[in-house]
């Protein structure tokens, strides 16, 4: 382990958007600790989605990550694969720290290869048994989170803090945190209610319906708050359409639109300044728990319940684990969504008004 801690070059794999880069952030602030002198390169891919924020525009001023290098998944062309090798091997990272989402064990020895093909001769966290792959269960039969699993594949690098919310800390910056408080003094003062109904995928939307009668009914029971919608611009027609049912109550507080107008870093601010997030399965929701705001969170059950559940603590996560639970679909047609949309405005509501109510005690 000392002989890793003189590394001059780091390269971190981790693939993914915005809720796979902050699920790593325990990891990616011990690699900062562990390598205080090198240079620190991410190793990830282009969004596949126009949703999806690439992970630069997370990491962005935290200091965590010092350059990038990115490459587009599923690459099958040789000239973009030799390509791919000559740009890693020109860097000549000493170590790599392998972050990739489960993908096989299969998959772990094929990247293995290619990277020692491209020069690392030191590879940690590489998961090349199928526990390394496999979120643990504790003896309840409850999985493991994300952010857990990848702290103990790095456990010889040392403890990730998992449970500390310093270890989430995004670093925000004086300009970001001041853009939030311009974009909130439109709630005059109100406690400010943050609602993100977006998705990148079919089967993780709860419906624009349920969100416009969940709002309403909000808004009958907090007319005293503010309601801030955040998320990318393609979810803005979305995001007002469910707005509308907030602004059917008379004497609701404001609504102030912020879909598509901050940058992922700059909605963190907000999300800060935020009494609690309700929000699908998604890169806010996850955003919004690492700055420590409590999360109603609603979820399908194609993956299995806690692994992408907001981590820390006074959280609520509304998941109906049906018969065809972790089937990882991304449009769920022959089932009807039947996971989600089995959960009902009712049941949301409940929650939300829990969370809010136990903040005044």
């Amino acid at each position: 382990m000392e002989a890793l801690r003189g590394a001059r070059r780091v390269m971190v794999y981790r693939l993914g958007s915005l809720g796979d880069t902050v699920v790593a952030l325990p990891v990616l602030h011990l690699v900062e600790r562990t390598f205080p002198q090198a240079e620190r390169r991410l190793l990830t891919n282009f969004p596949v989605n126009r949703k999806a924020p690439p992970a630069a525009s997370i990491l962005e001023s935290t200091g965590l990550i010092d350059s990038y290098e990115r490459y587009e998944v599923g690459i099958r062309s040789p000239l973009k694969l030799l390509s791919l090798a000559w740009r890693i091997w020109r860097w000549k990272p000493e170590v790599m720290v392998y972050l990739s989402p489960a993908r096989g064990v299969a998959t772990a020895r094929r990247d293995a290869q290619f990277f020692r093909i491209c020069g690392v001769r030191k590879i940690v966290g590489l998961p090349l048994d199928e526990s390394m792959q496999v979120p643990e269960k504790d003896a309840e039969g409850v999985f493991q989170f994300e952010a857990e699993r990848l702290a103990r594949n790095v456990s010889e690098l040392g403890d990730a803090h998992v449970g500390s919310a310093k270890s989430w800390e995004l670093r925000l910056t004086p300009a970001e945190e001041a853009r939030a408080v311009e974009v909130l003094a439109a709630a005059g003062g109100r406690p400010v209610l943050a609602v993100s109904v977006g998705t990148k995928v079919q089967s993780k939307d709860w419906g624009k319906e349920n969100w416009r009668a969940l709002l309403a009914a909000i808004a009958v029971r907090f007319p005293e708050y503010a309601l801030a919608t955040l998320g990318a611009k393609e979810e803005a027609e979305a995001s007002r359409f469910a707005a509308e049912g907030w602004q059917s109550v008379s004497g609701a507080g404001p609504v102030i639109e912020l879909c598509g107008v901050l940058s992922p870093r700059e909605s963190a601010a907000v999300f800060a300044r935020s009494r609690l997030f309700v929000g699908h399965d998604s890169g806010p929701m996850h955003l919004a728990a690492a700055v420590q705001t409590r999360c109603v969170a609603i979820f399908a059950a194609r993956n299995k319940p806690k692994v992408w559940f907001p981590y820390g603590e006074g959280h609520k996560v509304l998941y109906h684990r049906v018969d065809c639970w972790g089937c990882g679909l991304e449009t769920c047609v022959v089932e009807r969504k039947r996971c989600i949309l089995s959960i009902t405005v009712d049941e949301v509501l409940s929650a939300v008004t829990e969370s809010l109510t136990e903040g005044m005690r």
